[in-house]
């Protein structure tokens, strides 16, 4: 049951060359963080919201600067060490943070239900909201941030997903991805430079 990300996982070469094209016009202070200005698609999706058990649609969030993880909450490494993470980015950003919503997507929506799922996303603050959706949904949203995930039953329950974080700006275009939060100390300074600069926008 533990999440990982193989080299297949990651932002496609084409992405990350485009990216480079694109960071002399938006330069980024952290080398952990891939412009995607004009590669990606606006943030655009119709889930549940765990807490309220009501949809949530993109258009809700439009005016707060919005973080996009995968996860599921049966996660014994990454989810939560990446969400702690994300805590520690918040606590560097200050009185900027207050603007964010951080959205933790399940991939595993036949274990994690809606009451389990808005528990997990508490644990990490209020500006966490925990999304649920239908396979439809969820497989929707991977596509269109090329998003890999993956759960297998046999031989044993296994989960896999990207470990990326996505960062839209307040009228949900596609900012920057944060990347290898997972391969060493997070640069959580420049992270949250980067944001910051996000929300005053």
């Amino acid at each position: 049951m533990r999440a990982f990300t193989a080299p297949f996982f990651r932002l496609p070469l084409l992405a990350l060359a485009l990216s480079v094209l694109t960071a002399c016009h938006h330069r980024l202070v952290s080398p952990q963080d891939v412009s995607v200005q004009g590669i990606m698609p606006d943030l655009s999706f119709q889930m549940t919201d765990a807490a309220t058990g009501k949809p949530l649609t993109a258009d809700a969030l439009r005016g707060r600067t919005v973080l996009l993880y995968f996860g599921y909450t049966q996660c014994t490494d990454l989810c939560p060490a990446t969400m702690f993470d994300i805590t520690r980015i918040e606590k560097q950003m200050g009185p900027a943070a207050a603007n964010l919503a951080v959205l933790f997507v399940t991939v595993d929506p036949d274990r994690d239900n809606l009451t389990q799922l808005a528990k997990y996303a508490a644990i990490f603050g209020p500006n966490v909201i925990g999304l649920r959706g239908t396979p439809d949904q969820l497989a929707r949203l991977a596509r269109r941030y090329r998003v890999a995930y993956s759960v297998t039953t046999t031989p044993t329950y296994t989960v896999s997903h990207t470990s990326s974080i996505y960062v839209f700006n307040a009228q949900g275009q596609a900012a920057f991805i944060v990347a290898g939060l997972d391969a060493g100390k997070p640069d959580i300074t420049g992270i949250a430079q980067d944001l910051t600069a996000v929300a005053g926008q």
